[in-house]
């Protein structure tokens, strides 16, 4: 029996109020004293506050400064090509961009990364993978779990509710990322790393405890995210995480003409995923009552030609990638499905 090699996971977590504050603490108790900081452009001045005087009170020099309003890989080879060889460490603060800049920045310098996310739109602050912007096509680019990991319950609470709802959307779509690749495995004799699929799965029970936008479940959501990036680094691939509804998603980002977050693009896909699975539909419709995720899409619906152009176009997405898009034509059975009550609202 082959056994998967020891993985690296983050050795320092903490998800909890007030943790921005300690950002200074956390960085000296590893003796890293200089740093470069990549932030996304725009962030709040009393959140980069907070940052620079924890940083200055436990004198951590930075570096460098870098903000980031595009996620580029041309961008990324400039910041690696003038990184000054005094950086012991990198800090990715912000959202979804600044974070996958920094991952793989500290990925191509061989550094710790610490991910210190301001909002939980999607499980990327701890996967092994950066998502970057490579002539003008989204790529998943190999990368590493952070050293550590650092999210402070109030600073997400004060992010949008959009992007609470962006991650909880993500989350939920390893429900079918789990049975495509058991699908895989059953069609393909792609193997299944067990300890993965189960640990993907359970992060979504665990927040299906408390899913609602409150400290509790904000610290739930976190956790749950966290953990699907662990289970991704566990396997060496996406697999536990990322299924026909991420096909889907990708689809849309190609040909969408105001392609929306993420988290929202893939939850919705995950609803019509397990639907076509015939598993799993009725508690994600319960999590998207429950989180206000309906409400949210029917307030501004999607594109009914391009989800019917983005299914067709999924399958073709990921060479030798099976799901259940692979088995048959979905098209009929999702148009039939967009004249029921439940999605009939959400397209336009």
């Amino acid at each position: 029996m082959n056994f998967s090699p020891r993985i690296a996971v983050p050795g320092l977590v903490r998800i909890k109020s007030k943790a921005l504050q300690r950002l200074g603490i956390y960085l000296q108790r590893n003796q890293y004293e200089q740093v470069t900081m990549v932030v996304s452009a725009g962030l709040p001045k009393e959140v980069l506050d907070v940052a620079q005087k924890s940083l200055a009170l436990k004198h951590i020099q930075v570096v460098t400064w870098i903000e980031v309003n595009t996620n580029d890989f041309e961008a990324v080879a400039e910041f690696f090509a003038s990184l000054s060889g005094k950086v012991q460490a990198i800090v990715g603060l912000g959202g979804g961009k600044a974070l996958d800049v920094a991952k793989y920045l500290a990925f191509l310098a061989r550094k710790p990364y610490f991910a210190v996310p301001t909002s939980l739109s999607n499980d990327g602050f701890c996967s092994p993978m950066a998502s970057l912007t490579i002539k003008g096509r989204r790529r998943s680019l190999a990368a590493a779990l952070p050293h550590g990991v650092i999210i402070d319950v109030d600073v997400c609470l004060q992010a949008p509710r959009i992007l609470w709802l962006s991650g909880v959307g993500d989350l939920v779509s390893k429900f079918s990322a789990v049975h495509d690749w058991k699908l895989a495995f059953h069609h393909k004799g792609e193997l299944v790393e067990d300890l993965a699929a189960l640990l993907s799965d359970a992060t979504v029970y665990q927040f299906l405890a408390n899913p609602v936008f409150t400290h509790q479940g904000i610290i739930q959501l976190a956790t749950a995210l966290m953990l699907n990036g662990i289970a991704m680094e566990i396997c060496g691939s996406s697999r536990p995480a990322s299924g026909s509804e991420h096909l889907i998603s990708h689809a849309l980002d190609e040909i969408s003409t105001t392609p929306r977050l993420h988290g929202l693009q893939v939850g919705m896909a995950t609803y019509i995923t397990c639907r076509l699975q015939g598993q799993q539909a009725d508690t994600v419709d319960r999590v998207f009552q429950a989180t206000g995720f309906w409400e949210a899409v029917r307030a501004n619906p999607f594109s009914r030609q391009e989800w019917l152009d983005a299914v067709v176009m999924a399958p073709s997405i990921k060479e030798n990638f099976f799901t259940v898009l692979s088995t048959r034509d979905c098209l009929p059975e999702f148009r039939s499905m967009l004249n029921e009550a439940v999605l009939k609202d959400c397209f336009v």
